[in-house]
């Protein structure tokens, strides 16, 4: 009798995910409906060879500093594992979590790659744990700073000022929060759903801060260089912190159609449809696709260096 509850919820997830899922497709039929595809095409060819180079080295940046969000978990967890394997799995991991959901990337395909080389559950676990605690730091910082100041480009979003700016302040305590932890008990273990995770020292922690902020600015940047128009960047990061977690409520792979809608919402007034769903089209190829061919490739080069069974172990 005590499973019965429990597989009745996650029949309700399932029903809940698809119907979610339902809309979203409901929803990008209509705009597509809508849209002059010929003027989203001349939009695109708009984009020069200027342009798209610095598009990739921001989608070059953003990486990167994912790569030292990886790179900072093997110092907190402390395991021998070589830094450019590390490195490796870390952007594999990265470019899967975000075309294929965090599961999927962050949490799949990283205990794959890291149990290939003798790594062990746990330590995994504690990996994606900090990795994840990192990128939502400074999300939280950025947001929260944002929804203090009243800037939500959503529609109605005026009318729910007090309880946007009572979540800002929320976000941004909870990160001041963990920052003052550090500060306080470094090196204390808690247990989080089972697994043992070692709190930072205050310098690891605000690395963690300048990390993920930054990445969540490059992200920013480049969706900025690909719309048209004068635009201030301020309003563009605050479009992207919304739209990511739009994704993340909507629960669709690749944050598909969350992102479509915010931006939409946000700049087709001003912008015109069919160029904002331009920029959406090359963010979604040079941010999300171009890398996750690299990573399939990566994959199969980091399952090739060692055939199961001939691991190395690290502590």
């Amino acid at each position: 009798m005590s499973r019965h509850p429990h597989r009745w919820q996650k029949r309700a997830g399932r029903v809940l995910v698809l119907a979610v899922l339902v809309v979203v497709a409901v929803l990008l039929v209509r705009q597509a409906r809508g849209t002059d595809w010929a003027a989203v095409a001349e939009a695109l060819r708009g984009y020069g060879p200027a342009k798209l180079a610095a598009a990739l080295g921001l989608v070059a940046t953003s990486y990167a500093l994912y790569a030292g969000y990886e790179l900072l978990s093997r110092r907190q967890v402390a395991h021998g594992v070589p830094v450019p394997r590390t490195v490796a799995i870390g952007l594999v991991s990265y470019a899967f979590a975000l075309n294929l959901g965090a599961l999927v990337g962050g949490g799949g395909m990283r205990l794959r790659l890291y149990r290939r080389v003798g790594l062990g559950a746990a330590k995994v676990a504690r990996l994606a744990l900090f990795a994840v605690v990192t990128n939502w730091l400074g999300y939280c910082v950025l947001a929260g700073t944002a929804l203090l100041l009243g800037q939500v480009p959503l529609p109605g979003a005026a009318g729910a000022e007090p309880a946007w700016r009572a979540l800002g302040v929320a976000m941004l305590a909870a990160a001041l929060a963990y920052l003052l932890a550090c500060a306080r008990w470094p090196g204390r273990r808690f247990q989080l759903r089972g697994q043992g995770f070692t709190m930072p020292r205050a310098r690891m922690a605000l690395m963690q801060l300048l990390l993920s902020s930054l990445n969540w600015a490059s992200l920013a940047a480049l969706a900025w260089l690909l719309l048209p128009g004068e635009v201030a960047y301020a309003r563009v990061l605050v479009v992207v912190l919304v739209a990511a977690m739009a994704g993340i409520l909507l629960h669709t792979p690749a944050g598909l159609g969350a992102w479509e809608w915010v931006f939409l919402h946000a700049f087709a007034a001003t912008l015109g449809r069919e160029p904002v769903i331009a920029a959406l089209l090359a963010l979604r190829g040079l941010y999300y696709l171009l890398p996750l061919g690299w990573a399939v490739l990566g994959y199969l080069l980091l399952e090739a260096r060692k055939a199961p069974g001939q691991a190395a172990t690290y502590p």
